[in-house]
């Protein structure tokens, strides 16, 4: 227990230096215990801007719903990063600055590396998979370990999108992938994807995507659907294969404060960010079938439909089943033992 302590108090200080100070606007310290009399203000941060799923369906009901509920709590939300970066918040998180949180699973890695596992390549089959795990005594390997070693409680997690490949050639087995330069995002999990999918990685700033898929630094990239209709990916590209190998999964995250609030407004926050789990699906689901439409449709780009899935995720598993290691084996398994 001791050494746990110790691995917390040392990340906590490596992390909290370039956090930025938000007590003021933080339900945390302020010395309410949820008396319903005198409402209780929790800060809820994201990186998402306010058109994205994550904050519409997702964020937004969480807020809407604990308002309705009457028991003292009020969310107030901060989009954009405008409470800091990833590292910055999950900081903040620890330290109590920050409320609740939305982030993304690999980046939690970064504090915990067992739990980066959510983000495997096929780990998932798909958002109904990882509810049900979620939803299992199964999911309780990764969320108390988590827990154990950071002092923060996870209130649930939804699938933001699978991620798909983009080339100007179709990716439909692992062979299609020899020779090409595709953009993965840099942390450990994502570079791990690659090799798992049989994929050369190379490492390129979401910012400086368009441009280096442009100026051919890189031959093709994988993102949500979303991303990629938010970085008209379609301009420069000729195919998008839709190989769904990664779920982008997103945690709903809160400090310390969660020990703080009565077992009214613990359910009320539950039963809020269950409804918005729900919610994040069902926009998700319509906005990329809307997606899907235009681009079958249109003469902008070819929709690769026939990708061997099978192929992909099984040398994904045979991968992954023997460079995982430890508690991050034991998660890895815990969720493909949920599979249906």
């Amino acid at each position: 227990m001791d050494a746990r302590r110790n691995r917390r108090t040392m990340w906590l200080a490596a992390l909290a230096a370039p956090a930025m100070m938000l007590v003021a606007c933080s339900g945390t310290g302020d010395g309410a215990t949820g008396d319903a009399s005198s409402t209780q203000k929790l800060t809820l941060a994201h990186s998402y801007n306010e058109d994205q799923p994550q904050h519409r369906c997702g964020a937004q009901v969480i807020a809407d719903e604990v308002s309705a509920a009457g028991v003292g709590l009020e969310v107030e939300i901060f989009p954009s990063s405008q409470l800091g970066g990833d590292a910055d918040r999950i900081a903040s998180v620890a330290s109590g600055d920050i409320d609740i949180d939305i982030q993304g699973a690999s980046a939690l890695g970064a504090v915990y590396e067992p739990i980066s596992v959510l983000d495997s390549a096929y780990a998932f089959d798909d958002a109904d998979h990882l509810a049900r795990f979620m939803d299992s005594d199964a999911s309780d390997t990764v969320v108390d370990a988590f827990a154990a070693e950071t002092g923060v409680h996870t209130l649930g997690a939804w699938s933001a999108g699978a991620r798909q490949f983009t080339a100007n050639t179709p990716i439909r087995t692992p062979d299609d992938l020899s020779g090409l330069r595709m953009r993965f995002p840099g942390s450990p999990q994502f570079l791990m994807n690659a090799k798992a999918l049989g994929a050369q990685a190379t490492e390129v700033a979401y910012e400086e995507l368009y441009l280096a898929l442009q100026q051919g630094t890189v031959d093709g990239q994988e993102n949500p659907i979303t991303n990629i209709v938010a970085t008209n990916i379609k301009e420069v590209q000729d195919y998008v294969s839709l190989s769904s190998h990664q779920l982008n999964t997103n945690l709903v995250i809160i400090s310390d404060i969660w020990n703080d609030l009565n077992e009214e407004q613990q359910e009320a926050l539950t039963a809020a960010t269950d409804k918005a789990i729900a919610e994040v699906t069902a926009c998700v689901d319509a906005d990329e079938a809307e997606i899907l439409e235009e681009w079958r449709t249109g003469d902008d780009w070819e929709v690769v439909e026939d990708v061997d899935r099978d192929a992909f995720s099984e040398k994904a598993e045979e991968y992954l089943s023997g460079v995982l290691t430890g508690d991050s084996l034991t998660v890895y398994e815990a969720i493909r033992s949920t599979s249906e």
